[in-house]
């Protein structure tokens, strides 16, 4: 074999954006670089643009009836495949955390051990956080009043900035394990680990459309999320402070629920149920006893 011929070019990968189950550009054609924390270059991340995120919101819709009529029982089977693939995948997301981070292989690893284990935390609750979020309620009468966990329906995220595989499972993974369909801006940062998990999200049973992620500027992507009137809550978690109270006024005009946590989440500690129930409606149904 010739020098020449054992010679060959680097495939160099093709981050894309992740709609409705599937992988388009941005309609912009627009990239931008991603670096590391010391200025190297390590990729071009897709620009989104405000119809990339109309996009991802008629996805999610589109996506909402079939999940959130899905068996929670189905749902934590599919949470709990998201696990063993990205299982699979651990020395991937290592090295991407360890480059977007700058931080030493061993602290990357057990970042990627953290999400896992946060994947399978809310594959298990799916089928529990009903008993949690529901009662049976005492009332004066021939009556039986029962009050159930609903979904509230397509949430845009706004992903933590500095955690971008851990904090970012930790507030996506709530979200659709209660039947919520979701569309994330995520980390623009370091957004590598959020299209990787895109990949994981595409081969692990998630039905296209339940999860819809978008890379690029929070400030231009936001406002039209924030506006949209199919989209039923935010989660301002990665929002500046300037940028969630302008957010929070544009959803005022179409009464989304809003979750802007007031101080800094330590993602690494046990996340509790708080997060189950932020994007949960209560159904209650009156019975008549005897009828």
């Amino acid at each position: 074999m010739s020098d020449t011929s054992a010679a060959r070019l680097s495939v160099l990968k093709t981050y894309k954006l992740f709609i409705g189950g599937a992988f388009p550009r941005s309609e912009s054609g627009r990239v931008y670089d991603v670096t590391t924390p010391d200025g190297r270059w390590l990729a071009n991340a897709p620009l989104a643009s405000r119809k990339d995120a109309r996009d991802a919101v008629v996805a999610a819709r589109k996506a909402f009836p079939k999940w959130s009529g899905a068996t929670a029982y189905n749902r934590g089977q599919i949470l709990y495949r998201i696990a063993e693939m990205l299982q699979g995948r651990h020395d991937q997301f290592r090295i991407q955390l360890a480059e977007a981070q700058g931080v030493d292989a061993d602290r990357a690893a057990a970042a990627v051990d953290a999400a896992i284990d946060r994947w399978v935390w809310y594959a298990g609750w799916t089928d529990k956080i009903s008993q949690v979020a529901g009662a049976t309620n005492p009332v004066a009468g021939p009556y039986l009043n029962l009050s159930s966990p609903e979904p509230t329906g397509v949430v845009a995220v706004v992903a933590p900035v500095g955690s971008p595989l851990l904090g970012l499972v930790s507030v996506l993974a709530p979200v659709i394990a209660t039947g919520n369909t979701a569309v994330l801006v995520a980390d623009p940062a370091a957004p590598l680990p959020a299209l990787t998990l895109a990949e994981v999200l595409a081969t692990s049973d998630l039905p296209g459309g339940v999860v819809n992620v978008l890379t690029g500027r929070p400030a231009e992507l936001g406002p039209p999320l924030a506006g949209h009137q199919d989209v039923n809550a935010l989660d301002l978690t990665g929002a500046s402070p300037d940028l969630a109270v302008d957010l929070e006024a544009a959803a005022a005009e179409t009464l989304k629920r809003i979750h802007r946590p007031r101080t800094a989440e330590d993602f690494t500690a046990d996340p509790g149920t708080g997060r189950l129930t932020a994007f949960l409606e209560t159904k209650t149904v009156w019975h008549p006893i005897g009828v």
